[in-house]
């Protein structure tokens, strides 16, 4: 790799308000505010939306879609068509 093209690849914390739920990672992600983490040390922290542990997917809480009843629902409003 090219050397000064690539941006500081560094440990930082990801921080999921919505969980309560923070995980330490390295990234290439910047930010001003700072966390003190479990080492001692202290880290840049990204505060983000969603992760694994709040995820519908990830908890199971997630809604299947009925995709055969959408179909007929259509079919039944609009008719099966004639293949044209």
């Amino acid at each position: 790799m090219r050397k000064g093209i690539h941006p500081e690849y560094r440990p930082v914390v990801f921080r999921d308000r919505a969980a309560d739920y923070a995980f330490l990672t390295r990234s290439t992600m910047t930010s001003e505010r700072t966390v003190e983490w479990e080492d001692g040390r202290t880290y840049p922290v990204v505060d983000v939306e969603v992760s694994h542990v709040s995820h519908p997917f990830y908890t199971g809480t997630a809604r299947v879609l009925d995709t055969a009843g959408r179909v007929e629902r259509f079919e039944r409003r609009y008719g099966k068509g004639d293949g044209a």
